[in-house]
């Protein structure tokens, strides 16, 4: 087993480049399989989750190369099994978003109900009653999803509830359904934006994308191409935030400036001096606290344009060092506070009312051995153990490695005192 080990009271300074958005690769990866042609993707994280969707490609039947450049070369021709077991789904939610494509695709899909974070109830219901809608027969039984259709027809959907996940299942679905879909309600995050254009490179048809309304004409096939993923905003974020909870100076190179806005505009509320610039690849954003003391915010998480449920826990813990109260209201997830108690144990001073975090700052926090709960909840704790006196060290780190791309090596580089150790097994 690994821990992190962190030696906490060092300003973070310099530049770190952002790497491709977890939340974009994994849906574009999915979406490959709607064509039988090559597609090439770029700006590719190497990430556990990353590789455990690129296993689950493999293992259907499609040819994957992959170099030293972060970009990775799927052929999708001699997809032969459209399924995706349990022992590759259970470790990742986001496998559900193979359900689409190979529906349309293959006209039959047999799914693991998915695994991930335990961070509250994320259903799929809204993708099965969705995929229902254009056609499909659907059974859930033993654990699995297992659906058929001889061709998925355009329908008119009104999704309950803002799902990324359903969204961009039923958007790729639609790409190659019979006649026109409208979704309604859908999610306007910039991860579904990507992965639009990036079903556009392919040649679907898709009106209103970042808007709630998509509207998509469906075609009989599409083909390869080749597409650099968006950064990711979360990364990007959470290094933000830990050059602010350390009194530091960064810069992120590659950035996603527009996606940051709500976090940006929170950062500056705690006194951050934020600045941005470029376009494209070459957008940049940087943050300078001047050696100051971060001032408490309020959060309320919302789905996009709205402030992120995934930077909540990493402004948690900024706000349990900052100077004054903060109400951090979860609205997205009913388990998103699990972090919060290990914060405690650092001596953060926090009071949990429903969805709705109490936090106030103090001057300083102890290290301690702590656990992860699940992929920001990790983030959480490390950027704690950055600005904490003495040492922390982050038990099952397996979390963090599902969404930050080499973070001790990045931390390192910009000044942070953290270290990946082993620890022996049992005798």
């Amino acid at each position: 087993m690994n821990i992190l080990s962190i030696a906490g009271g060092q300003a973070l300074a310099g530049d770190i480049r952002a790497s491709g958005a977890k939340n974009a690769v994994l849906p574009i990866l999915a979406a490959t399989l709607l064509s039988d042609r090559v597609s090439t993707i770029e700006n590719v994280p190497h990430l556990h989750d990353v590789t455990t969707m690129l296993q689950l490609l493999g293992q259907m039947g499609a040819s994957l190369t992959v170099d030293e450049k972060q970009t990775i070369e799927i052929d999708p021709a001699n997809i032969t099994h459209p399924q995706a077991p349990y022992d590759l789904v259970k470790t990742m939610r986001a496998s559900i978003l193979v359900l689409g494509p190979l529906l349309a695709r293959y006209g039959t899909a047999e799914v693991s109900l998915p695994g991930g974070c335990a961070i509250g109830s994320r259903p799929v219901d809204l993708h099965l009653k969705g995929l229902e809608a254009m056609g499909a027969e659907i059974k859930v039984e033993n654990g699995y999803i297992r659906a058929s259709a001889s061709r998925l027809r355009g329908a008119h959907l009104f999704l309950d509830k803002v799902t990324v996940t359903g969204t961009e299942n039923l958007l790729m679905a639609a790409t190659l359904a019979e006649g026109e879909t409208l979704i309604e309600n859908a999610a306007m995050e910039p991860e579904v934006v990507d992965l639009a254009h990036f079903l556009q490179a392919m040649g679907a048809h898709i009106e209103g994308i970042g808007t709630s309304s998509l509207k998509i004409t469906g075609k009989t096939s599409l083909n390869g191409t080749r597409y650099r993923v968006m950064p990711d905003r979360i990364e990007i974020g959470t290094f933000l935030v830990a050059a602010a909870i350390t009194g530091g100076s960064i810069r992120l190179n590659g950035s996603c400036n527009d996606a940051l806005e709500s976090v940006l505009i929170k950062l500056q509320e705690a006194g951050a001096s934020i600045e941005t610039g470029g376009s494209g690849a070459d957008a940049w954003v940087s943050l300078d606290m001047h050696g100051q003391r971060p001032r408490a915010v309020d959060i309320v998480t919302a789905p996009y344009p709205g402030f992120p449920t995934d930077m909540q826990a990493q402004f948690c813990a900024m706000n349990a060092l900052a100077d004054g109260v903060s109400v951090v209201t979860e609205n997205l997830f009913e388990n998103r506070f699990m972090h919060l108690n290990e914060l405690a144990r650092m001596g953060a001073d926090i009071s949990i009312e429903g969805n709705r975090a109490i936090i106030k700052g103090k001057p300083s926090l102890k290290g301690a051995p702590v656990t992860a709960t699940d992929l920001r909840a990790s983030a959480s704790l490390v950027l704690a153990g950055l600005a904490a006196e003495g040492e922390t060290q982050i038990f099952d780190v397996h979390y963090i490695d599902r969404g930050y791309e080499r973070i001790e090596e990045k931390l390192s580089h910009l000044g942070a005192n953290i270290h990946r150790k082993a620890l022996p097994g049992p005798a």
